[in-house]
């Protein structure tokens, strides 16, 4: 059995996630400085944050399986020093379209950041600690996430825009640093699993069933963002800085249940968990469907952000430990390719059937928000529920395996 890992490579792998999420959060709310200080559109100052985002989904796969073939830690201290070296470029940006650019190298480092983390979970602890380290790294992803607007706009009143990415710079360095003292050191071999195209690891059928459900979860997560705001602005008349602390609930739910998530899942097992996270999901669907008031719409959004932190520990567990070692990194490129594409879809379906409940949002009445909220997650009930069949399959097979045979 492998001993306890060093908390500096816990801390690494940590921090790694942490800066990954935090880049697409903090850049936001630096946009409209951004527009002001290069005299540019909104639509051309909102490529400095798509262009993170874009570099990260492109290429996601595609440094997994590099980290599969030339050794997880090698390739993720490159993402690390490639991320600190975007930092300095965009500190130093002298035009919109440097920024841009380099807002894409550093996608390009944060994309391998986070593919390594989670391949390397495997590496550095054992099956028995896996869940609670998943968890951790969960909750990583939702402190950036939930850090990036408070503590941007600190950075930006005190330093300006510039401060908002070089912020990154020195943080960046101290988990390449940690990374290279702590993390196993890389012992490659040139099998043929590391060299098969990502076509051939999909016929997993248990893998494929966790992307799925991951793609659809993350959908539902996305809507909680997009609709949200409209409700909470429009439908309860909250001004903006009130806005602003009711839109946080979720991600700091999200960052105190990953943890405890983590250990559920060591010590109930990942299907059982990945049930049980569908289910309190589809009870806060449930309940935003119907939600009225404040109190209720933010009940609702606890129910259903615990559920959210519940399935992902479970669900990277099941998906990650099922894995040969010499797949980790691409696996873990898929999996998280597979919630960008659901973030995706989230903003882009699910806002569209808000928009068709509630078609002209800015002229509408505090009643019509609310039904386009109720109409919203009432279909995301139904993607819950066919995530929640998926599991039951799963679970099914796992404690009755004469059924699969």
């Amino acid at each position: 059995m492998k001993p306890s890992p060093p908390r500096g490579s816990l801390v690494s792998l940590s921090l790694s996630m942490l800066l990954a999420s935090l880049g697409t959060s903090i850049a936001n709310v630096g946009l409209p400085s951004l527009a002001h200080v290069f005299d540019a559109s909104f639509h051309a100052v909102q490529w400095v944050v798509l262009a993170y985002l874009m570099a990260i989904t492109a290429v996601i796969v595609s440094a997994g399986r590099l980290g599969d073939r030339l050794g997880r830690r090698r390739v993720l201290l490159t993402g690390l020093l490639l991320f600190a070296v975007a930092c300095a470029l965009c500190g130093a940006a002298p035009s919109l379209e440097w920024l841009i650019a380099a807002r894409v190298l550093q996608g390009l480092g944060a994309a391998t950041m986070m593919a390594m983390t989670l391949a390397m979970v495997g590496d550095t602890v054992t099956p028995e600690r896996t869940g609670r380290v998943m968890g951790l790294l969960g909750t990583m992803s939702a402190v950036g996430t939930a850090m990036g607007p408070s503590v941007g706009g600190l950075l930006l009143s005190l330093w300006g825009w510039r401060a908002l990415f070089l912020a990154g710079l020195p943080l960046s360095v101290v988990a390449a640093a940690l990374a290279f003292g702590y993390l196993p050191v890389d012992r490659v071999a040139a099998t043929a699993a590391a060299r098969e195209s990502f076509f051939s690891v999909l016929k997993d059928p248990g893998l494929r069933a966790g992307l799925a459900m991951s793609a659809w979860v993350s959908a539902v997560i996305m809507a909680t963002f997009v609709v949200g705001p409209f409700y909470l602005s429009r439908g309860l008349g909250l001004e903006p800085a009130w806005m602003g602390l009711a839109m946080a609930v979720g991600p700091c739910v999200a960052a105190l249940s990953g943890v405890p998530a983590g250990r559920l899942t060591d010590r109930l097992g990942s299907p059982r968990m990945t049930l049980t996270g569908l289910g309190v999901m589809a009870l806060g669907a449930l309940s935003l469907s119907l939600a009225s008031g404040l109190v209720a719409y933010l009940a609702a959004l606890v129910i259903l952000t615990t559920g959210y932190s519940l399935f992902q520990a479970a669900n990277n567990t099941a998906v990650m430990s099922d894995v040969q070692p010499s797949r980790r990194g691409t696996v873990s490129g898929l999996l998280n390719l597979s919630r960008n594409l659901g973030l995706i879809f989230g903003a882009s379906a699910l806002g569209a059937v808000f928009a068709w409940a509630c078609p002209d949002v800015t002229q509408a009445e505090a009643q019509n928000v609310a039904n386009g909220l109720h109409v919203t997650f009432g279909v995301a009930l139904a993607l819950i529920a066919a995530a929640s069949t998926i599991a039951w399959r799963r679970l099914s097979a796992v404690t009755c395996p004469q059924n699969t045979r």
